[in-house]
């Protein structure tokens, strides 16, 4: 991999999101041959709307399409913003209590909020206040409520855009103490002056979610480079207490694996020197996209699992927590598991289930146990193991 051209695409996304030029250096770095790969990595990890814009910021080179890109990113942003306004007040007249999520609350850190795109829109509410929270948004703003999840209910609005009404944080693949103080999100949470029921957590709690949540996804994948761009603000907010984060990453065993990643962002946006296991996790990430690749998840549910065939074996018959995540029946009937073990195999009809199942094994015949021993070894350098 051409590390110019990696440095080059990182000072413009930096330049873009915090609205100061490249410095000199950087634009030295500058060729227009490096357009055609640097458009392809960032339209993989959805940031394609800042390349444009940090290139015209610094006066490069256009993008083939960069307007386009922009615009197209102002209009999700606009969509969003109303359906979470709307959507709050709904849960507000209804007394629900609520906090927003993820780029919601990331975009006040980004020099315009269009730029911390979504694909939609993230809240969470007390368990008990579900069935009420769902009611309200169904009533007042006719959203149709489409599937329940083992941490989040999805439902989507006349317009088509995306909620997830999450009543749980991300848990999977954490450590028992992760878990535990994830749980105590509304302990580590106050009302904000936007409403008696708009929730907020605090700066160091709000930072180890968003650790917690790379976590999850890096342990299945990847979690492409728009968190890091995420992390590397919050690093810069002036406001933080840096002791409080750390104590809250110690005490939930994401410790180690934060440094990894705060350490590749600033090799990423402030152009650090790299080491071998950066360079490993760049390689990791960068070719994923926003969710990971398939030759990812497959060589680390491989080293999981023992090889291909405990792979395929573990596909075939999910676990109970997986078949929760489908049928939430099972949470009060686990009896049910043999005949929603056979009803999710019925899946397989279905044209996007099919695809992603004829990929996953394209992928499983693919990997071999090097990769597999490497993203073990991989894993477990970085703290996820």
């Amino acid at each position: 991999m051409n590390q110019k051209m990696v440095r080059v695409l990182f000072a413009l996304l930096r330049s873009a999101a915090c609205g100061e030029p490249m410095r000199e250096e950087e634009k030295a770095l500058f060729d227009e041959a490096f357009l055609p790969e640097m458009t392809h990595l960032a339209k993989l990890h959805d940031v394609a709307h800042l390349l444009a814009y940090g290139l015209h910021q610094n006066g490069l080179a256009a993008m083939e399409g960069g307007e386009i890109e922009m615009m197209k990113a102002v209009f999700r942003y606009e969509q969003l913003a109303y359906e979470l306004e709307a959507l709050c007040g709904a849960l507000e007249a209804s007394g629900v209590d609520f906090m927003p999520l993820k780029g919601s609350v990331l975009r006040r850190y980004y020099a315009e909020p269009w730029m911390r795109t979504s694909c939609d829109v993230d809240v969470l509410v007390h368990k008990e206040d579900l069935e009420c929270a769902v009611s309200a948004l169904v009533s007042k703003l006719q959203y149709v409520k489409k599937e329940n999840g083992t941490h989040d209910v999805s439902l989507f609005s006349p317009a088509g855009n995306h909620l997830e009404l999450h009543f749980d944080l991300v848990k999977e693949r954490l450590s028992a103490k992760a878990i535990r103080l994830l749980s105590a999100v509304w302990e580590q949470s106050e009302a904000t002056r936007e409403g008696e029921h708009r929730y907020e957590m605090s700066d160091e709690y709000f930072y180890f979610y968003h650790i917690a949540h790379m976590a999850k996804h890096f342990s299945i994948g990847g979690c492409g480079l728009r968190p890091f761009l995420d992390l590397w603000l919050l690093d810069r907010l002036e406001t933080a207490d840096e002791k409080k984060r750390d104590e809250l990453l110690s005490e939930g065993e994401l410790k180690t694996f934060a440094d990894v990643v705060r350490g590749l962002s600033r090799v990423w946006f402030d152009g650090e020197e790299a080491d071998a296991l950066s360079l490993q996790v760049q390689d990791f990430l960068l070719y994923g996209g926003v969710y990971g690749s398939a030759d990812n998840r497959v060589a680390l549910r491989q080293s999981e699992k023992g090889g291909r065939l405990g792979y395929f074996l573990s596909r075939v018959f999910a676990p109970r927590a997986k078949l929760m995540h489908y049928y939430p029946i099972l949470e009060k009937h686990p009896w049910l598991m043999p005949i929603m073990q056979v009803r999710r195999w019925f899946m397989i009809f279905r044209p996007d289930v099919a695809r992603m199942a004829k990929g996953e094994l394209k992928a499983n015949r693919r990997v071999d146990g090097n990769r597999s021993d490497e993203m073990r070894t991989m894993l477990k350098n970085i703290g996820l193991e």
